[in-house]
Order: structure tokens, then C-alpha cells, then sequence
């Protein structure tokens, strides 16, 4: 039987398999073949096999440690067997708060630095070897905290909880997809038929879309005298990478260009874009603009408003007739800190384009817009010479995430010309 180190070492031999031919399809600039996009589902299919012969064996070993207890002389000794350290079970591995846990990376991090016994227990390989810090790169957030860094992420104008997100433990996911509509020319279809006809048959017409974790990272530069306070360093590195994880989630979900990145809103084919109305005056926004954008969503009762917050002040006086068609929430600002536009949440998005040109107002149903993220939370790792003239560390938090919309192009309607999708933008005013 391999031994735990045997076994670790054939996971990461897969590993660094893996990533040489990403690394080789990235370089060329390309998506895999059919054969290579196989040998990859294989070494993912490997990698598996090894963790779990890692975690197996790991179990192994807990059950078979023996740990002493010495009695009162002339008394002998008392061998108990089984059982394991009682530290692993807890979600803060033994941490009073986050500052303590990142003071404690930080000492690991100097060259000869003592490494903390919690954090050997959260310690996971990268993607690179580096002997300064964890198993070979970096320790793992402890739940309790990667929990919090996570929810903080999704707090305030997050998009990522509107959309239609599945966690995943491994590195991607492929799932059916179908886009054809019940008046169209395939798919499952119904038909009336006459007494003693035969029935039409039909098929379902499904596709395959991939969807493969992207790496987004959050870099957060703190300074040796704040770490010297490790209860101020908690709040300081939670917020700000936080917000960081916010913003490039936010961004990639909007303007996303698919590549290295979550496809966004703005570069699908399926995103219609509303003309201007005849006439209509340079950087403005109507309420016929609206009615419109409304009519095109598939789904609009569950839609919201994206706006450049420079457009905003255009929404809060517009009316049809004498009626307001933006009012402010009735149930505080939470759900809905720009109020509401036709009964729908208003959420502020630097994101958007500048006021009068497209994309500065962007209508969408978030549920068809897909995202995976990986699961666990957060990874973290330090270093203390990017910054080292300014005597200050860097602390890095790492969050997995992709996505794109579901559906690949807009919908032509039963009657009519008049194109739909989950998403509508408001064209230029120029």
C-alpha cells in the first residue's frame, strides 16, 4: 500500500499535468480539441480517485493514532487507540478571530518562520511551489472565516445572489441546455390531432454548455503596524478584499469578455438592445425607453435595473401621463437602494456605461444568467517582499467563479418581429 506521501505526490504529479496543457491551449490562444478536452476530463477523473485515496488513507491514519496517558507512578501506562484531534472539527481551527489566523500565516511567511500547528491542519497545495508557505503554497481560510469573507462579498449591490448559481467541488461543470420555444419548428412540440391519426412525434433538441472555474484574486497590501494589532487586521482584510471580490464578480458579470473570465451581459449575442425613439435628445432616458426595455424581458416580473448612477436623477422624475413610474420602496432601501422603476428593484452599477450610451441602463432576469463557484469559499496566501522597501505585507484571497447566460441568442417571439431575452440594453443617445 502507497504511503500518504506516495499518494499526495501522485495528486499533484496529475495536477501539474493538468495544468500543462492548460497552460499549452492558453499560450496558443485556443479550446482543447476533442482528444485533448478528453485526456482532460480523464485527469480530472484521476485527480478524484487520488484525493480520495488521499482522504481514505488520511482516515486511516486518525483512526490508527494511539495517543499515551501516564498514570501515577508504579501505575503503568494506559494506551489508548483511536480518535482524532478534536481541532479539526472546528470550523476556526482553533483561531479567537481572523487576525489571529492572518498574523499567523504572516509568521509563516519569513523565511524560517514558525509555522502555527493550526495551520498545518488547513494546509492545501497550489498551482506553484513555494516552500514558505503551506503544503506548498498557501494555508486555507478556516470555514468560519471563508464563510464570512464570502458572505461580505455578496452583501450591498452584489449580482452574483440574482443569478443562477450551483457551487461545484471540482474544477468545472457541463450541463443540457435548450432553446427552443413551443411555437417554434423543433423540439418538444404539441399538435392536434384528428380521431384515429397516428402521433406526431417529437424530440427534445439539447445542447452542452461547459462552464469552467476562473480564478479572480484579491490583493490586500497591509502594513507591519497593523498587523502588529491582529484584531484590527481581522475587519481590515475581510472588508477591503471583500469589496474587491464584489466589484470584479460585478464587473465580469456585465462586461465579462468569456475569455480567462466569466461571459458577460454586454458581449452575448443573446443581450437585445432597445433603439432610441425618433428624435430623442443626446444622453437622456424616457419612460417610452423603459416601457420598451420592460416589454422585451423575458420574465420582467422578476427582472432588475441596472443604471450608471450619473443616469439616476432621470429615473426619480419620469412619469407616463401624470402617474411616477420610479417610487421609492416601501419596505426600507435593502432590496432596493435605487427604489423601484415599473415595480422592479433599481440597483446602482458603476459597471454600466456612462449616461447616453449603451449600457448605461440595463434591464435583465437574472435567473437566465448561469454561474458556477467553487466550493469551500476562500484560499489565502501572503508575502512579504512584493511591498518590502514600504515595510508592508500583501495578502492574497483567492475566489473561483465563472458564468455566462443561458441563452446564446435572443428569442424571436410566436407573432411579431420584436426580439426578446433575459437581458435588455437601452442603445446610444448620441
Amino acid at each position: 500500500m502507497a504511503d500518504i506521501k506516495q499518494l499526495r505526490q501522485a495528486e499533484h504529479d496529475l495536477r501539474a499535468k493538468g495544468r500543462a496543457i492548460n497552460d499549452m491551449l492558453k499560450a496558443e490562444g485556443r479550446d482543447p480539441t476533442p482528444e485533448e478536452d478528453e485526456k482532460l476530463d480523464a485527469i480530472l477523473a484521476q485527480i478524484g480517485e487520488a484525493a480520495e485515496a488521499v482522504k481514505a488513507e488520511e482516515a486511516r491514519m486518525d483512526r490508527a493514532r494511539a495517543f499515551t496517558v501516564t498514570t501515577a507512578p508504579g501505575e503503568g501506562n494506559v494506551s489508548v487507540t483511536g480518535g482524532r484531534p478534536r481541532l479539526e472539527d472546528d470550523p476556526k481551527r482553533g483561531f479567537v478571530h481572523f487576525g489571529e489566523f492572518l498574523t499567523a500565516v504572516k509568521r509563516a511567511a519569513r523565511a524560517g518562520g514558525d509555522v502555527d500547528e493550526r495551520l498545518r491542519l488547513g494546509a492545501a497545495p497550489t498551482t506553484y511551489g513555494n516552500e514558505a508557505v503551506g503544503a506548498d503554497g498557501g494555508f486555507l481560510v478556516p470555514v468560519d472565516y471563508s464563510q464570512r469573507l464570502y458572505d461580505l462579498s455578496l452583501e450591498q449591490d452584489a449580482l452574483l445572489p440574482l443569478t443562477d448559481n450551483d457551487p461545484v467541488s471540482g474544477n468545472g461543470m457541463s450541463f443540457p441546455a435548450a432553446e427552443t420555444t413551443p411555437w417554434g419548428t423543433n423540439g418538444v412540440r404539441a399538435y392536434w390531432e384528428a380521431e384515429a391519426s397516428q402521433a406526431t412525434q417529437t424530440k427534445p433538441v439539447l445542447d452542452r454548455k461547459e462552464l469552467r472555474l476562473r480564478k479572480l484574486f484579491a490583493l490586500v497590501p497591509v502594513t507591519e503596524e497593523l498587523l502588529a494589532d491582529s484584531a484590527a487586521i481581522g475587519g481590515y482584510v475581510e472588508r477591503k478584499a471583500a469589496e474587491s471580490i464584489r466589484w470584479k464578480t460585478n464587473e465580469a458579470i456585465v462586461n465579462g469578455t468569456g475569455a480567462g473570465q466569466p461571459l458577460g451581459i454586454t458581449a452575448s449575442s443573446a443581450t437585445v438592445s432597445q433603439a432610441k425613439e425618433t428624435s430623442q435628445t443626446a444622453a437622456t432616458i424616457n419612460a417610452t425607453n423603459i416601457a420598451k426595455m420592460y416589454a422585451r424581458c423575458i420574465g420582467p416580473n422578476m427582472g432588475t435595473w441596472l443604471i450608471n448612477p450619473d443616469a439616476y436623477n432621470q429615473l426619480i422624475v419620469m412619469t407616463i401621463g401624470d402617474q411616477p413610474i420610479w417610487t421609492a420602496p416601501t419596505q426600507g432601501m435593502a432590496s432596493a437602494p435605487g427604489g423601484l422603476l415599473l415595480g422592479r428593484p433599481v440597483l446602482f452599477a458603476d459597471s454600466c456605461a456612462t449616461l447616453g450610451t449603451v449600457n448605461d441602463i440595463i434591464f435583465g432576469n437574472f435567473a437566465g444568467y448561469k454561474t458556477i463557484t467553487k466550493a469551500g469559499g476562500i484560499q489565502t496566501a501572503t508575502s512579504m517582499h512584493l511591498w518590502f522597501d514600504y515595510d508592508v505585507s500583501a495578502f492574497r484571497m483567492t475566489f473561483r467563479v465563472d458564468g455566462m447566460p443561458w441563452l446564446s441568442a435572443a428569442i424571436s417571439p410566436a407573432k411579431g418581429s420584436v426580439t426578446r431575452s433575459h437581458f435588455v440594453t437601452l442603445a446610444t443617445r448620441a
